[in-house]
């Protein structure tokens, strides 16, 4: 009879079963914690790749090479024909579009109106893709789009040329870096993916020549 009772007091397989209960809630739990905290660091990261893309973008070559013998003189903008001088208004650019994979880019054009893009200069792809991979190695070059649109700044006619006497663009369009397509593994999905929403990053030309930003 005495061990009976003691065998009905006993708590240790009680605690060893709800141990075994709260176990999986409590790793889930840890697990998440450790997840949240890589996505948010992971998406700072990217943001920041493409922050650091965008500066060096503006002041370095143009990847749609054909926006740099774009003719503005012309054009025709709210305010009338452009002659030379005139303000380029917004609407004398549409949208130009660049993508690349490996060491190659291409160009389109994503909204009218667009010059004749001529052929992409691949290597100023990579070279803005080389430098925000500095800030996240994560980045391959088919996660960085690279989009040149209409800004409203610029002159018609703008007599300027880089140091091999090639003409510079007219037009300083706002050029902005959207980084997107990146995977998260994540271990409350058993090692499935998150994909991360896309970032972007947009400033106003600046050189737009060059190889190299400081």
């Amino acid at each position: 009879m005495t061990r009976l009772r003691a065998f009905g007091r006993a708590s240790g397989g009680a605690s060893a079963a709800e141990f075994a209960l709260v176990l999986p809630l409590a790793l889930l739990l840890l697990f998440g914690v450790f997840d949240a905290g890589r996505y948010v660091w992971t998406l700072n990261q990217l943001e920041k790749a493409a922050q650091m893309g965008a500066r060096y973008a503006v002041l370095t070559a143009l990847v749609p090479a054909g926006l740099n013998t774009y003719e503005t003189v012309g054009l025709s903008c709210p305010g009338g024909v452009l002659k030379p001088g005139d303000r380029i208004c917004r609407e004398a650019l549409g949208a130009i579009r660049c993508t690349g994979s490996g060491g190659s880019a291409s160009c389109t054009c994503a909204r009218a109106p667009c010059p004749d893009l001529g052929a992409a200069d691949g290597a100023a792809f990579a070279r803005i893709v080389e430098r925000m991979r500095a800030i996240t190695p994560l980045l391959r070059a088919d996660n960085v789009t690279v989009t040149y649109s209409g800004s409203g700044i610029g002159y018609a006619g703008d007599p300027g040329l880089d140091d091999n006497g090639d003409p510079l663009s007219d037009i300083a369009p706002l050029v902005t870096i959207e980084v997107s397509g990146i995977g998260l593994r994540a271990m409350t999905l058993f090692g499935g993916s998150i994909t991360l929403p896309p970032v972007r990053s947009t400033l106003t030309l600046e050189d737009g020549d060059g190889a190299k930003a400081y």
